[in-house]
Formats: C-alpha cells, sequence, structure tokens
C-alpha cells in the first residue's frame, strides 16, 4: 500500500491484531470511500470493535497497514486523532453532568472560549431534540437520549472521520430511527462514517457499501445489490388456497427451481430462494413454477418476488445468523 488514493478515508491491508492465542483481526482489506457511510457488518465478537479502535489509534496493530485520509495509524497517530471522533458502544458522558454541562464541558476541553462552547452545545442539543433535556442529568436521559447525547459529543467538534460502534445496540426502534436520522445528517454535511453493527436493517438502510466480517476476515464486501446478488436471484414467496397441498407444492416449487423451499410457520406459506446459476431472470423463473403449479392444480392465492434480504446474504456467507454467536469480546477473553 505505498499509493494513496486521496477518495479513501480509510485504507487497510492485511491489518492483524492478537490477544493471546486469540486472532481477533485476521489480515482485514478495506477500503472506505470518503463522504459516505461504510457498514461494517457481523456478529458480536466478528472482530469489528478491535478493528474500530486499531483505525482510531487505541490499539496498535499487530500487523498489516492502516491509513486514514493517508496518515499511518501508528507513525502518524496524531493527525489521525485531529480527524476522527469515535462512539463507543456505551455511552461516555458524564452521567452526574446535566446534557448542556456535559457538551459545553468537552466543548472547553477541545479549546472552545465558554461563550463559544455554551452556543455549540445548545446548537447540537437542539438539532438532536435534547432541548427540553438539556438541564436533567444524563442519568435521567432514556437510552435513546443517551446514544443521542453521546454522538452530539463526538461531533463538538466536526470530524472528518466519525467511527459509529454499534450505536443502536440495546434502542427501541423509534430511538433506532432518531439516530439513523442523525448519521444521515451527519453525513451530509461531509463526514464520513464507518458504522459497526449486528443489525442487518441497520447496515441495509444506512451503508452505501458493508464489509461482512466474521471471525476476524472479510469475507464479502460490496454494495448491498451487489452483496444480495451474490447469493441468488431473489426469493419467492406464496400462500395457497389449500394448506393440505402444501407439501405437494414444495416438492413442485424445489424440483422446477432447483433451490431449497423454507416452509412458513403460517401452514399455507412457503418461500424459496432462486439461484442464478440457470441465467433466467428470478421473473421467469418464478413464472415458470407458478405455472407447474397451476397445471397440478394448486392454487395460489398471493405471490412476491423479492431481492434478497442482507439476513440470507449474512447466513449463506457464514452459515449461521448474527445473533447465532458468543458475545464474549477477545480482548477480554485474552484478559
Amino acid at each position: 500500500m505505498s499509493q494513496h488514493t486521496s477518495a479513501l478515508a480509510i485504507e487497510t491491508a492485511g491489518l492483524v491484531k492478537t490477544f493471546g492465542e486469540t486472532r481477533a483481526v485476521d489480515g482485514v482489506d478495506l477500503a472506505v470511500p470518503a463522504g459516505t457511510v461504510y457498514g461494517v457488518l457481523g456478529p458480536n465478537g466478528a472482530g469489528k470493535t478491535t478493528t474500530v479502535k486499531m483505525l482510531a489509534t487505541l490499539l496498535r496493530p499487530d500487523g498489516g497497514e492502516a491509513h486514514v485520509f493517508g496518515h499511518d495509524v501508528v507513525r502518524e497517530a496524531d493527525e489521525v486523532r485531529g480527524r476522527v471522533s469515535l462512539t463507543g458502544q456505551y455511552a461516555s458522558v458524564d452521567e452526574d453532568l446535566t446534557g448542556t454541562e456535559n457538551l459545553v464541558l468537552l466543548g472547553r476541553l477541545l479549546g472552545h472560549h465558554k461563550k463559544a462552547a455554551r452556543e455549540r452545545a445548545g446548537r447540537l442539543l437542539e438539532a438532536f431534540g435534547l432541548s427540553e433535556a438539556a438541564a436533567r442529568q444524563v442519568k435521567h436521559y432514556s437510552g435513546g437520549m443517551r446514544r443521542r447525547i453521546d454522538i452530539a459529543a463526538s461531533i463538538l467538534n466536526t470530524p472528518d472521520l466519525l467511527f459509529l460502534d454499534e450505536p443502536t445496540t440495546g434502542l427501541d426502534p423509534r430511538s433506532r430511527n432518531q439516530v439513523w436520522d442523525i448519521v444521515r445528517a451527519v453525513v451530509a454535511q461531509g463526514t464520513t462514517v464507518l458504522l459497526t453493527t449486528q443489525y442487518l436493517d441497520e447496515a441495509d438502510q444506512l451503508a452505501s457499501r458493508i464489509a461482512v466480517i466474521d471471525h476476524g476476515k472479510v469475507i464479502a464486501e460490496g454494495t448491498k445489490g451487489e452483496l444480495k446478488a451474490s447469493v441468488g436471484a431473489g426469493t419467492v414467496h406464496l400462500r395457497l388456497r389449500d394448506s393440505g397441498r402444501r407439501p405437494e407444492a414444495a416438492e413442485i416449487l424445489r424440483r422446477s427451481l432447483d433451490a431449497r423451499v423454507q416452509l412458513e410457520p403460517d401452514p399455507v406459506a412457503l418461500s424459496a430462494r432462486l439461484g442464478s446459476a440457470t441465467g433466467d431472470t428470478a421473473a421467469e423463473q418464478a413464472s415458470r413454477a407458478l405455472a407447474e403449479l397451476a397445471r397440478t392444480g394448486i392454487t395460489v392465492d398471493n405471490f412476491s418476488l423479492g431481492q434478497p434480504s442482507l439476513d440470507e446474504v449474512f447466513l449463506a456467507l457464514t452459515g449461521h445468523p448474527t445473533d447465532d454467536t458468543d458475545d464474549t469480546d477477545a480482548e477480554e477473553m485474552a484478559a
């Protein structure tokens, strides 16, 4: 990695980190375009947080190279720190201070004069929907409010690169949507965001490109469309009129599509993932299967054809869903 592309916010080659005998990050290669949301998707323990800590200069790599806006994270750590900000998995603000006090304190530590720090804190609290809670201690905030104040603290000085490490873990759907809106607003202002998450829908909603990490390795990378296309042409979902004929319908689908058929909890529903090996489009494959069902007298009351979900992508790539893993972090295991 002797030449660095100016359009890249992050560039890594063979990045490695070990804790004892545990290889938490095992040769990670990343190329993150500037001005985008780049998703790093994987289950707990996959190496996401360890990778972020190395890129943010909090951990020293044991192998490989990493550059942030062309600066080496080891040899030019100070330059990297001046351009990045990190919001970890847990709120880092002082719970005994109010929202305003937290932001003013951090603003002062970042070099703002008192008046400027207070003005900046006020603007952020308003933008993040926290004005009414500004005078309350953070320990009385809800989980969603804590995440918002934490992200606000991360952008008191607008960073060129913001690391968001699983920012919505444990939040309710409304709070998650609020955090997503904040992420979009931050990127609209020109900041690059590297988002780690174990939530497939979060990566689907926010990221323009996604790296899938499992056991410390990047096992797939691309746009959402590219990743979804890599596991098949789509998924066909059927609802039958007669539940008694579902076994027969499943066999017809399996034979005509050469695909694994999933029997849904609904006794009249079933689905099948369409392959891309035949060269036929998803619509052509589905039409052929529907014609075969009609020929045998099986009535289909409802039919839909959709692109594979990121859930299906992850299952196909790793052989297990994102939550089917040990929750223990490699650093804790080695401690």
